[in-house]
């Protein structure tokens, strides 16, 4: 065992209890339960906090005991009680690691925010037609997921392209750990294959964008009505047929950071309203966490909402049948097998990736 690894993380969780402790005691005062939203926040961060309290009480008796334990077996008094109190102290040390691991887990993981629903952006980049076809692409591959993991997929908007692909495509996301198994979605796709409109067979290069927004709820996102104009139209299809004659679709324009949100799949005006508004709060909860990063690292580039997006993610190259994610070094994956949605694996590895360094920085960041 790890002593100072053990020692470092019994005094996390030590300054973790002591933020429930105070947090729980705030939400006790009236002047805060008065106040809708601050006590609506404490309270998901006093549960947010409540699973690493708990394993502090498990860690707390444990080295309670290991430390009597520990006490018997130098005291060499009586040499029975010495082998026993050693073998308890092997036992006691095997429950901190098992417990460590289960503490660590812990720290990288949030339950509120892996279980968001999501609206998932894809757009077309550089590549023209072929970028476009391979929107949807994307758009079947994410279907597909959604179909394996039981989640529901509802179309927000969609514009076509002449030859049958999409300029882009908005879906709404709702299910089981959605935000989980999404989130390291972000960031430019780029194909590599033969177009069907090229005689000569040569490969050509395109790029789709890719922009997971995680959902919240209204009282994270406050939308002054004089900050937005709301603008309705006929929705229109693929083709430019109206798919109603009404003007049911919804477009907000939101003034102070330039956003432009629209909503045509649904008949009813209030329901795009209301899809077009949850879109918009997501799209502001991005905004704002973009600057901030742009404050911490002006260097990085910004393609399609954030830093990390800048970047090119993921590869698919038809000639070869493979899929690289650039972010995973150890393989590559099936490209039939990833475009008919069996994204389990690389998932799996993107999120053990994600974890590594994360213990560390948050622990140190509590500590300090």
């Amino acid at each position: 065992m790890d002593i100072r690894k053990s020692e470092r993380i019994y005094r996390y969780l030590d300054y973790i209890y002591t933020q429930f402790s105070l947090k729980s005691d705030q939400l006790t005062q009236p002047e805060i339960i008065q106040q809708r939203k601050k006590f609506q926040e404490l309270s998901r961060e006093v549960a947010a906090l409540r699973p690493l309290t708990d394993r502090y009480a498990e860690y707390k008796k444990i080295h309670t005991q290991l430390q009597e334990t520990e006490a018997l077996s130098e005291s060499g008094e009586d040499p029975e009680l010495v082998v026993m109190a050693r073998e308890e102290m092997a036992r006691l040390h095997d429950q901190i690691e098992e417990l460590t691991a289960e503490v660590e887990s812990l720290i990288v993981s949030d339950a509120l925010e892996e279980n968001r629903n999501v609206f998932l952006e894809i757009r077309a980049g550089a590549g023209g037609d072929e970028a476009s076809l391979f929107v949807a692409d994307l758009m079947r591959m994410y279907t597909r997921l959604a179909e394996r993991n039981r989640w529901k997929i509802e179309l927000i908007s969609s514009a076509y392209s002449g030859i049958g692909g999409l300029k882009e495509v908005i879906l709404y996301i709702r299910g089981q750990e959605v935000y989980k198994s999404l989130r390291h979605e972000s960031g430019v796709h780029r194909v590599q294959r033969v177009p069907i409109t090229e005689s000569s067979g040569r490969i050509h290069t395109s790029t789709v964008t890719v922009a997971v927004l995680p959902e919240v709820e209204d009282v994270e996102v406050a939308i002054d009505p004089k900050d937005i104009r709301i603008d309705t139209y006929a929705a229109s299809g693929p083709g430019g047929q109206h798919v109603n004659k009404t003007e049911s679709a919804i477009r907000i324009t939101h003034y102070p950071t330039g956003i432009v949100v629209t909503c045509q799949d649904e008949k009813s005006q209030h329901k795009n309203r209301d899809k077009a508004m949850k879109v918009l709060q997501a799209r502001l909860v991005d905004f704002e966490e973009d600057k901030q990063k742009k404050d911490i690292d002006s260097s990085r580039k910004n393609q399609v909402g954030s830093g990390e997006r800048s970047e090119k993610i993921r590869t698919y190259n038809f000639p070869q049948s493979r899929v690289t994610d650039h972010r995973i070094h150890s393989h590559n994956f099936n490209i039939e097998f990833i475009l008919d949605g069996d994204l389990e694996d690389m998932i799996h590895e993107l999120d053990a990736d994600r974890k590594k360094g994360m213990i560390d920085q948050k622990i140190d960041s509590a500590l300090k």
